[in-house]
């Protein structure tokens, strides 16, 4: 093996093999030994975390320098993780992504990611991703990509929010097939409770910076989700794509029939 095995399907072919006698115990532990950080100086990279979550690190490009970026990505795909993301990645942290994994980096400028795709799990579970306006868009993007990494299906409404309730009905087909369904909404953020009040599956809530005036930069949208009536809602932080896909992946996934 070249790199450190990070994932469990590769931890558990390295035991295997030194349980068969094809690799020296000394050798094998030369190759965990990077598990579970890789100390970089100016960041310890968690390259164990898909062996313990199933889901591996991201990086938040907000506050690194390219040259950091590029570093902490190289690391973790030298180390095997099957996916890296890079969120709030402004131009330059997109290019250093693009470095790190040339020809492999895939780029969305409007939602300021970046994301390289080498192993992504096995599709399991369905994700619904609803947003209430087209301004939601770069926070809708960022959940999907998430969850998409992790091996959820994704499908996504946009525009459907209650200032044209009509709008939800033609969504309401990837609703009821949903294992968790993620409501992606700014303003007054009254989606997330209609949509909480219809579906059987879990509801994750992300208030958006979508608005003006008395949207305070998505607080009242937060305010509104936690304040909201649907018991089947749970809120994530304001913009918080990512969080909002990870949980509803995993959620999507162990719900889903066993294949």
């Amino acid at each position: 093996m070249t790199s450190a095995p990070t994932s469990p399907a590769d931890l558990l072919a390295l035991l295997e093999s030194v349980e068969r006698g094809e690799v020296a115990a000394q050798a094998a532990l030369s190759e965990l030994q990077h598990l579970p950080f890789r100390d970089l100086g100016f960041a310890r990279v968690d390259t164990h975390r898909e062996l313990r979550q199933g889901a591996p690190e991201a990086v938040l490009g907000e506050g690194k320098s390219p040259g950091e970026i590029e570093a902490i990505v190289t690391a973790m795909l030298a180390d095997g993780v099957g996916s890296v993301l890079v969120t709030r990645a402004d131009e330059a942290a997109r290019a250093a992504v693009a470095r790190a994994a040339p020809g492999e980096a895939e780029l969305d400028e409007r939602a300021r990611l970046a994301w390289v795709a080498r192993a992504v799990p096995a599709v399991a579970g369905q994700v619904a991703i609803v947003s209430a306006g087209t301004a939601d868009g770069p926070v809708v993007r960022e959940a999907e990509i998430r969850a998409r990494l992790l091996g959820a299906e994704v499908a996504v409404q946009r525009d459907i929010g209650v200032a044209g309730i009509a709008r939800l009905g033609t969504a309401l087909e990837d609703l009821e097939r949903a294992h968790c369904v993620v409501v992606v909404a700014g303003q007054d953020a009254a989606l997330a409770s209609v949509v909480g009040g219809l579906v059987a599956a879990l509801v994750i809530g992300v208030p958006t910076s979508a608005g003006y005036g008395a949207a305070f930069g998505g607080l009242s949208a937060l305010l509104a989700m936690l304040a909201s009536c649907a018991a089947g809602l749970a809120v994530v932080g304001i913009d918080d794509g990512f969080g909002a896909g990870t949980i509803a992946a995993r959620i999507a996934r162990a719900s889903a029939p066993a294949a």
